[in-house]
């Protein structure tokens, strides 16, 4: 294969590398497909340090507890993507074309479109062209042997897979599936021909050996007799470049390479927040171990209140800050030996958010408070304007066939970003603004015992049983101790999420965002820390700063006139009155009630949950039935 080429075959943003092709998955490019490698891949190297790590002490602390998982690996940094400025306006220089996510062309195996010649890319019948700097999307592999008027064809990439459980992927054995699992007996290493025959049955897709004419359907490699003709799983990681050294004793299943169920991410996320004012030692010790152990005098805490990231140390008494610092040093660390498991990251966004006081203006986060006048007062008792927030995501792994449940961690095996433990994972970040609101605890809590045990809430409570038994895989074992209730966000949850979604929908049509660039976060709590808040706010990576047209809305008497056309506009649906009918009954395990397309659902970028816990009923009167509706009378149309 030619090496005069350049190295660049495409481009994506961080956060596409973040939740939608990260390491270990493929990514679709114009003319084939590449898989992104692991992080012993990565390189950072002559490209500075400060610049690529992203500082978010409690997401740090997070992904170690979640890491333990994995082993003992401790993670110090959360760095970014390599990147090289000026590849704009320098975009034949190596210190652009050499920088970036490295990938590797998966499946290895291409199909000529003019002759459908298959075989693999070390073949040499197949020649990668890609001489633009300025045009890597250009980047193609031709048949350089199948010239006709005197243009080589496009070669794409043989799109069959193999997958398992235990997040293995693999090349399809064409030669061996074709000839039964034996040699040809023409040649070692055939070449073969594919033929996509079309139909609307199922796949049919014939191969055939160029060498000895042996001819087989890829039909015979699907369903259950595609489990006793394929071979067993090898156990190979195509990312790290490895197989696993005592095999793999799981069935291989036959996958196309662009299916959705490829690849699942294991993200974290939360927001750069300060500590809340006045909360106690304890919780900002452990929020921020790592970087204020160093304190333990008085004069190193003078000195480092001065640094703009450590600003928050204003807030506390210096002589008993201290004091706490030494105090812990001389017991140790907490975080040493805390269990894995999942942490609470919203808990201190909590604090923050719904605090007394508001926290000192920094350039990660800024929140004011808005005077709350008329009818919507009676709802919420703040509403804040975030003029300047900051969220820093982390990817800790993946999963492939199933995706990964963290109430539930045995249905799915999660992979390894790495070969051997390394001390970062990839971030990434966004900024954006946002409106956070305070409902009312003493509407929400009545309205939560009222509902605990009506109709309506028990029809929810078992679509979610049936829900949660029916995703438990048949590939894995099933679990002696599952619990078919654990995850069950509450009552209260489902009355923020509704109306976090009416809205969405409705401050989408006025603050100059799409929907897509809008995101959620619910602050529900549990039984033993009831919480009652909505943060609504822009995530999306090209939103830098601030356009204010988002904070905007939360003054008055904007924000009550949105109140009222959300609670009306969730009144009626188009799809009524089916959907103002729908509740969850046996057999259905959906989890949402009078909930659609085109009255609550919005982009699956912008739910936490995938559009699921929604239902209008919680918020209108629907079908002359008042009774669960949590909306105070004075706001409803």
């Amino acid at each position: 294969m030619s090496t005069n080429y350049y190295r660049r075959v495409g481009t994506a943003r961080p956060s596409h590398l973040m939740y939608t092709a990260g390491i270990g998955s493929l990514v679709d490019l114009p003319n084939f497909s590449v898989l992104v490698k692991g992080l012993e891949a990565w390189s950072h190297a002559g490209l500075g340090g400060a610049e690529y790590i992203l500082d978010e002490p409690r997401l740090r602390t997070a992904v170690n507890r979640r890491l333990q998982l994995f082993g003992n690996q401790q993670v110090t940094e959360l760095r970014t993507a390599p990147w090289q400025a000026g590849s704009d306006t320098d975009a034949k220089g190596w210190h652009v074309q050499g920088t970036g996510v490295p990938v590797t062309p998966f499946p290895q195996w291409m199909r000529c479109t003019r002759c459908n010649l298959l075989a693999p890319i070390d073949s040499g019948a197949f020649e990668l062209r890609n001489n633009n700097p300025r045009a890597p999307h250009e980047a193609q592999f031709v048949h350089a042997q199948c010239v006709t008027r005197g243009r080589a064809p496009l070669a794409v990439t043989a799109r069959f897979t193999l997958a398992c459980v235990n997040g293995h992927l693999d090349e399809f054995p064409y030669a061996h599936f074709v000839h039964r699992g034996q040699q040809c007996p023409k040649s070692p290493r055939p070449l073969l021909k594919m033929n996509d025959h079309g139909g609307n049955v199922a796949a049919n897709v014939s191969l055939q050996c160029a060498a000895c004419q042996e001819k087989r359907n890829i039909r015979d490699a699907m369903g259950e007799r595609g489990v006793r003709e394929l071979p067993r799983c090898r156990g190979r990681h195509p990312h790290l470049a490895s197989f696993e050294p005592d095999g793999c004793d799981e069935d291989a299943v036959l996958m196309v390479a662009g299916a959705s169920n490829q690849w699942f991410p294991l993200t974290m996320s939360t927001l750069a927040l300060p500590p809340a004012p006045g909360t106690g030692l304890d919780k900002v010790l452990d929020a921020r171990w790592a970087d204020v152990q160093q304190i333990s005098t008085p004069e190193l805490f003078d000195a480092f209140s001065q640094a703009p990231m450590y600003s928050f140390l204003k807030e506390y008494d210096r002589d008993a800050f201290v004091a706490a610092v030494k105090a812990r040093l001389s017991g140790g660390s907490e975080e040493d030996s805390a269990d894995p498991g999942v942490p609470d990251l919203l808990g201190p966004e909590w604090e923050v958010l719904a605090g007394d006081r508001l926290p000192t203006p920094s350039d990660d986060f800024t929140m004011e408070e808005t005077d709350i006048t008329g009818p919507t007062g009676e709802l919420f008792t703040a509403v804040r304007q975030v003029q300047r927030l900051r969220e820093v995501r982390a990817q800790i792994g993946f999963t492939r066939l199933d995706a990964p449940d963290p109430d539930n961690p045995q249905i799915a095996r999660p992979v390894r970003l790495w070969r051997a433990p390394l001390n970062w994972v990839p971030a990434s970040e966004v900024r954006g603004e946002g409106i956070f609101l305070r409902v009312r605890e003493d509407v929400l809590g009545p309205w939560v015992e009222r509902m605990a045990k009506s109709e309506v809430m028990t029809a929810h409570r078992e679509a979610y049983q049936r829900f949660r038994e029916n995703r438990r895989s048949g590939r894995l074992a099933a679990s002696t101790e599952f619990d078919s209730m654990a995850g069950w966000p509450g009552e209260r949850y489902l009355a923020l999420h509704t109306l976090s979604h009416a809205l969405i929908r409705t401050i989408a049509l006025e603050c100059g965002y799409s929907s897509a660039s809008l995101a959620e976060r619910i602050y529900a709590g549990d039984e033993g820390q009831p919480r009652a808040g909505i943060l609504l706010y822009t995530a999306v990576p090209d939103s830098e700063g601030t356009l204010g047209g988002l904070v905007s809305l939360a003054e008055s008497p904007h924000f009550d006139r949105i109140v009222r056309r959300a609670l009306k506009d969730a009144g009626r649906c188009s799809s009524d009155p089916l959907c103002s009918e729908r509740l969850p009954r046996t057999p259905a395990d959906y989890l949402h009630g009078a909930a659609c397309h085109a009255c609550l659902f919005v982009s699956e970028t912008t739910c936490e949950r995938g559009n699921r816990y929604l239902d209008r009923r919680f918020l209108v009167p629907l079908n002359d039935d008042g009774d669960e509706v949590l909306t105070p009378a004075t706001l409803l149309p």
